[in-house]
């Protein structure tokens, strides 16, 4: 029996995809005392998304959030199927069979977030005792996107134990501003530029390439020893470890936002040999890159 079926074109011009590694997931996320309470396992951003259809006769092991903004689409689930139209949202428990699409005629634009953790059921029981059905109307907040945004932009940067418990923390926020309209209230507070901060702004405009981890000390004007110490400290990895984390991270994207081969995939991400690729990606991933793409891609 089929378990789950996606249907949708090569991509959405503008969207965002963030899948976090399994491997991230099993050994820290749900485990460590904060975000094992809540967690964010995918995270994405649909604009204009014709052709998009999903359904999973099984339902997922997370639960699943769709905030619509623009245009429309529909859900079917527990036998009832509802009209989605802007500035409604639906959320899905985990292991709840479902189906939902984009309108033909004026496809919709959704925020979506699939998460787990320990109280996160207790939070979508919460979240729906406060709705008739799982489609609940929530007025359009520009400083709840920023949220959102601010949670992409940081998992964009990589996985570090800062990253992932301050994403996690920003998505109580955001689940509490959808539970607590009226009480939500955003200061937005820039980013510390550093070093380090400067050296994976370079890591993410170098995906395409190899550089080595003498290459990423002088770019940092200081010693290799001292510059992967300080990394370390404020990363919990190596120079390299972070750049490859980040360089897989932009391979799901392209394997499933794009139709380019593995090897492909490999050369754009600067690795001349497409099985070292392969290796790397099942270590952080838990699967193939074939395997990846055949969950995740259909069509």
């Amino acid at each position: 029996m089929k378990d789950k079926v996606i249907k949708r074109k090569q991509g959405f011009q503008g969207e965002q995809l963030i899948v976090l590694p399994k491997k991230i997931r099993i050994d820290f996320l749900t485990r460590d005392p904060i975000t094992r309470q809540i967690y964010i396992t995918d995270i994405g951003y649909y604009p204009k998304a014709s052709g998009h259809y999903i359904k999973r006769s099984h339902g997922v092991n997370q639960h699943i959030l769709i905030y619509c903004v623009e245009g429309s689409g529909w859900i079917e689930i527990d036998k009832k199927k509802e009209g989605i139209s802007p500035s409604q949202f639906f959320l899905i428990p985990m292991g709840t069979p479902h189906t939902y699409s984009a309108k033909e005629d004026d496809p919709w634009t959704i925020y979506w977030i699939h998460f787990g953790g320990e109280t996160s059921s207790f939070i979508v029981d919460l979240i729906l005792q406060h709705v008739k059905n799982y489609k609940p109307y929530l007025p359009y907040n520009e400083n709840r996107i920023k949220l959102f945004q601010d949670i992409c932009l940081t998992l964009e940067r990589g996985y570090t134990m800062d990253n992932l418990r301050y994403v996690n923390m920003i998505f109580y926020h955001f689940l509490s501003s959808i539970l607590y309209e009226d009480k939500f209230n955003y200061d937005w507070n820039g980013n510390k530029h550093d070093v380090v901060s400067s050296t994976i702004d370079l890591m993410q405009k170098k995906l395409d390439t190899r550089v080595t981890l003498h290459e990423f000390a002088t770019f940092a004007k200081l010693s290799v020893s001292y510059f992967s110490a300080i990394f370390h400290e404020k990363t919990g990895y190596s120079p390299i470890e972070y750049f490859n984390n980040l360089k897989i991270q932009k391979a799901c994207q392209y394997l499933v936002l794009t139709d380019m081969s593995i090897k492909q995939t490999s050369f754009k991400l600067g690795m001349d040999d497409q099985y070292y690729f392969s290796r790397m990606f099942s270590k952080l991933m838990g699967m193939s890159p074939k395997e990846y793409r055949k969950l995740n891609k259909s069509g």
